[in-house]
């Protein structure tokens, strides 16, 4: 059924919709220095923002939003603002944002209409200055315009339209993030972005593939944690190094078998080149066959797992013990000469069992704290699986220690910092509406708002609570599509909170 407009009532309405100014904007400062907002430019639409066809008639699969995740709607780029237009409305102010604090504007996001383009300029306290281009109402992070020739920091904002809401964090390089944090710190106080299934990025059925780019481009961008899953050869042969890489039952590619031994390479390659990282890599059984948990075992440690490149003690490392190597973390049972391993303590990261998709968990070694519902039968169930993703992020994120005191030595004396691990994957492989691609096209950009707005940040909207902020290991699916990578950045930039320098 449509509706008819008089000619002086569409007049009347488009009257109302040009004169309603935008929201206050809500400027979040995730760094450890004061900025400083010193200048607003308001501009007209850009005239090069046309309709096109081509956001309509591009497949639903590979579109994605400005925030640089899964979309599951078509959507118009906006271009930047031409860096020599004149802005129609300019106000020098001083808004002064503390560091890791949330503050509440008197600016408009638009003042004539929602078109508009917003240009912010910021300064540091050594006098640099960064301007931030917000396109509306497209979302969008991207680094700050540094003004100076040599800046001594760098910053990336993301602008949530919606809310009218910019979040700053320091810009990290995203294959050595881990490089200015302090030995000290165990790994279950970082913010860590991590991939589920994490190879199956090859030609697969939808229901099998989760992610749109190979595992060593995750590492150059920023991925920390690897979700893996093998097949034991049968019959088992313990001189052969060979595990196919599976999800469930399936192959991850219908070319062929792929192999954890050039994956492995891929990773050593890496952490060899990068030697201020580390791997938290997560090893679970599946696939098909007689194989069992004892032989894959097996085959790890004789194979792979030597000293100058794991980490096997069970428990969870300080950053420096961990630097240069693979932490296991183990989804599977051992043999029972492993089991006298480091002084009778066992082999790897015990996390063998957890509560089956569960909302929320502890594993039996205290070193593992899961939320991983997985059955989201419906696409209404995405809301409550979002819900269980935020609540982990919380209990993660209000852990306080001291980075200045923990040693390996208070780990090894049995003080437990265990990894909080947050899947966001989840699937139904009968239902198209719930393959993985289509899940993370909610969940994560469900996230990114989260991490932005609302993550220990009290309830007041303005607050902020106590805690390191850790988001823990965040494993997704689908990140990276059209070389995005804004959630990364997101969750990498807590850690700002533990340079306490």
């Amino acid at each position: 059924m449509f509706s008819f407009l008089s000619l002086s009532s569409k007049r009347k309405k488009a009257s109302q919709n040009f004169t309603k100014m935008g929201d206050f904007v809500t400027v979040r400062n995730v760094s450890r220095v004061p900025l400083e907002l010193k200048l607003v430019e308001h501009f007209d639409p850009s005239p090069e923002n046309k309709f096109s066809m081509v956001n309509v008639t591009m497949s639903l699969a590979s579109v994605t939003n400005s925030l640089g995740l899964t979309n599951d709607i078509t959507r118009a780029t906006m271009p930047h603002i031409n860096p020599y237009a004149t802005p129609f409305a300019t106000r020098e102010v001083s808004i002064h944002l503390e560091p890791f604090s949330v503050t509440k504007t008197d600016i408009h996001s638009y003042v004539k209409n929602d078109k508009e383009r917003l240009r912010l300029t910021f300064q540091t306290p050594l006098g640099g200055k960064h301007q931030m281009y917000c396109p509306v109402p497209t979302a969008e992070s991207a680094s700050l315009v540094a003004l100076a020739a040599n800046p001594v920091m760098r910053f990336t904002g993301v602008y949530l339209t919606q809310h009218a809401w910019i979040t700053l964090y320091p810009s990290s390089k995203l294959d050595s993030w881990m490089s200015k944090l302090p030995d000290r710190v165990p790994l279950g106080a970082l913010s860590i972005p991590g991939t589920h299934n994490s190879p199956t990025c090859h030609t697969a059925p939808p229901s099998v593939r989760c992610q749109a780019v190979d595992p060593k481009t995750q590492l150059e961008n920023g991925v920390r944690f690897f979700d893996l899953r093998v097949q034991v050869p049968a019959p088992f042969d313990p001189e052969s190094d060979k595990l196919a890489l599976v999800h469930s039952v399936f192959p991850i590619s219908l070319t062929g078998n792929k192999y954890f031994r050039d994956l492995y390479d891929d990773i050593i390659d890496f952490l060899k080149a990068h030697p201020s990282e580390t791997l938290v890599m997560s090893v679970k059984r599946e696939g098909t066959g007689d194989g069992t948990d004892e032989q894959l075992s097996r085959i790890l440690k004789r194979h792979y797992a030597n000293p100058q490149q794991w980490f096997t003690k069970p428990r969870v490392p300080t950053l420096g013990e961990a630097r240069g190597k693979i932490v296991l973390v183990r989804r599977f049972n051992i043999v029972e000469e492993l089991k006298h391993e480091w002084g009778g303590k066992g082999w790897g990261i015990d996390a063998a069992t957890w509560a089956d998709n569960t909302p929320h968990a502890m594993c039996p070694s205290g070193d593992i704290c899961v939320q991983d519902f997985y059955q989201v039968m419906e696409p209404p169930t995405i809301d409550k699986k979002i819900e269980y993703v935020e609540a982990q992020l919380e209990r993660s994120g209000s852990c306080l220690y001291d980075s200045n005191t923990v040693e390996a030595a208070d780990i090894d004396s049995g003080k437990k910092f265990p990894i909080f691990i947050n899947f966001l994957s989840a699937s139904n492989f009968w239902k198209v509406d719930t393959w993985p691609e289509k899940i993370a096209a909610k969940v994560n950009p469900g996230v990114v708002d989260w991490l932005c707005r609302r993550h220990m940040v009290k309830d007041d909207g303005l607050g902020v609570k106590d805690g390191d902020w850790s988001t823990g290991a965040v494993v997704c699916d689908w990140v990276g599509l059209d070389g995005d990578w804004d959630l990364a950045h997101c969750i990498v930039a807590m850690n700002n909170k533990l340079i306490r320098k």
